[in-house]
């Protein structure tokens, strides 16, 4: 197979790379990024002889249009993520996250080319704080912020050109990730290298919402299944019943690293906070046959804490700038 991974040097996508080039010599990637603050080569350094690395934007069309004709199948995916960034500054969500879909949309319909659609589950709002419902497929999108808008819009782009065009894609909205090379503005890694840097963590509001927590190397194994096995024009939802509030999150992390569990500060909570996302993965597990590996929290914790205690060299002369950042909103 001849793979073309767009954001492949973003946290999730690289971590896609890494695992491909290692389970799958036999499957030739070639990366499309634009390489912005949150995609780096250094995240593909150890992986950079086995891989084409392109720097590139997905509003090019030619771009995207030469790198598709030239593969079997593309793996989007490329988007911006941090909510905080797009509350501060919407405009580059709507150009990445939708014309960037559309770009890769008219490529593989031009070439009848497989696409998978990588998206996430903040498109469907929020679930109240207490009680058993779930996200699945047919649950309507309420999204709450421009960064789920853009994903929500980027979703119905690839929904309407399956029934439209006849493109052979499909669809995963996944739980909040976690692991190694996720950038360090986002919620567990920053608490990390706070502590690493001897800074207090810092929780938005009193920490009640809800994230269902995925390791990385789970949602990935997970694109591969849905990539080889799943139905085209269908939507999978992957999860790994990983619920949790930010402030047990937070006190875990604290006693995994041996501080105290009221050693951090409260923030001004972020504007419109969805309370809680839980996914409900029974389609996903019981047609394609996937489990996720890492569902012990403090397994996964513990490692990816080591990760960054051991690999500075990658974030520290981003942390800085993005304490900075967050002094400056206050959080």
């Amino acid at each position: 197979m001849r793979l073309l991974v767009t954001g492949g040097a973003g946290f999730i996508g690289a971590n896609f790379v890494h695992s491909t080039v290692q389970e799958r010599p036999a499957v030739a990637v070639t990366v499309l990024d634009v390489l912005t603050y949150a995609g780096s080569r250094e995240s593909l350094r150890s992986v950079d002889d086995q891989i084409r690395l392109i720097e590139g934007d997905l509003v090019d069309e030619s771009l995207v249009d030469t790198l598709v004709a030239e593969c079997d199948a593309v793996v989007h995916f490329a988007a911006e993520t941090h909510v905080d960034n797009a509350l501060a500054g919407p405009a580059p969500f709507v150009r990445s996250n939708v014309v960037g879909t559309f770009s890769v949309l008219e490529a593989v319909r031009r070439h009848g080319v497989r696409l998978h659609h990588v998206s996430t589950d903040e498109v469907y709002g929020d679930l109240p704080l207490h009680g058993d419902e779930r996200f699945t497929a047919q649950t309507p999108f309420n999204p709450s912020s421009p960064y789920s808008a853009t994903k929500a819009s980027a979703d119905l782009l690839v929904r309407a050109w399956v029934r439209s065009y006849g493109v052979r894609a499909t669809i995963s909205n996944c739980s909040n990730n976690y692991g190694p090379y996720q950038h360090i503005e986002k919620f567990i890694p920053r608490q990390i290298t706070n502590v690493l840097t001897g800074r207090r963590p810092k929780l938005y509001g009193t920490g009640a919402n809800v994230r269902d927590w995925i390791h990385v190397e789970d949602h990935n194994s997970a694109v591969w299944h849905i990539l080889e096995g799943g139905v085209c024009g269908s939507t999978y939802l992957i999860g790994a019943d990983g619920e949790r509030d930010n402030l047990s999150v937070l006190q875990l992390i604290l006693a995994l690293m041996g501080r105290d569990a009221d050693d951090f500060d409260h923030v001004p909570d972020r504007v419109g906070h969805d309370l809680r996302y839980a996914i409900d993965a029974s389609a996903l597990r019981a047609e394609l046959g996937w489990t996720p590996k890492h569902t012990d929290l403090t397994e996964g914790l513990t490692s990816t804490i080591a990760w960054y205690r051991d690999n500075e060299w990658w974030w520290g002369p981003l942390k800085e700038q993005v304490e900075a950042g967050y002094t400056e909103r206050g959080q």
